[in-house]
């Protein structure tokens, strides 16, 4: 049964509506609800969003799936889903995250789910607020400022980690 939970916090954001479907989220990670006003927070001050409302929604495969297709066209499960609002006087925007994908993705990068989640929450705030990755100078854009984000949590820059695993398997050092 899914819980809806209202996380009240001081400005930008003034209610970020919190869905749980899935258990597991919060057997992850201990004082969810805080941590994910937190970081809409800090995304937010950097983009003087003021007032915005952002809809958070936890669940699992099945369901991302569905919302993958019938907003995407692609019939697969995927990490974060952000679907912004154009009306911004109103809401921002949702986003929606899949339970198992996440952990698989957290437990094969060799990351704690926790930070994994950070990371992941942070990308979905920013394509919000319409940054992209399409092409390479976007992405890089957006990588640079969600590595900047994440030190204000004392989370390591996730591409440096995957870019060093990639050259240990390569054989560079």
């Amino acid at each position: 049964m899914p819980k809806a939970k209202k996380c009240h916090a001081d400005s930008p954001i003034q209610v970020a509506e919190l869905v749980i479907e899935d258990d597991g989220w919060e057997k992850e990670i201990s004082g969810l609800e805080l941590l994910c006003v937190a970081i809409c927070n800090n995304v937010l001050k950097r983009h003087e969003s003021p007032n915005s409302k952002i809809i958070i929604l936890l669940s699992d495969n099945a369901a991302i799936q569905k919302l993958n297709l019938e907003w995407r066209g692609q019939n697969k499960p995927t990490n974060v889903l952000s679907f912004p609002n154009i009306d911004l006087d109103f809401a921002l925007g949702d986003i929606a995250m899949a339970f198992e994908y996440c952990e698989a993705e957290a437990i094969g990068q060799g990351k704690t789910f926790k930070n994994h989640f950070a990371h992941l929450l942070i990308h979905g705030v920013l394509h919000l607020l319409g940054y992209d990755h399409i092409n390479e100078t976007e992405a890089e854009e957006m990588e640079s400022l969600e590595a900047e984000i994440l030190r204000d949590f004392d989370i390591a820059d996730p591409y440096l980690i995957v870019d060093n695993r990639d050259k240990d398997a390569e054989g560079v050092n």
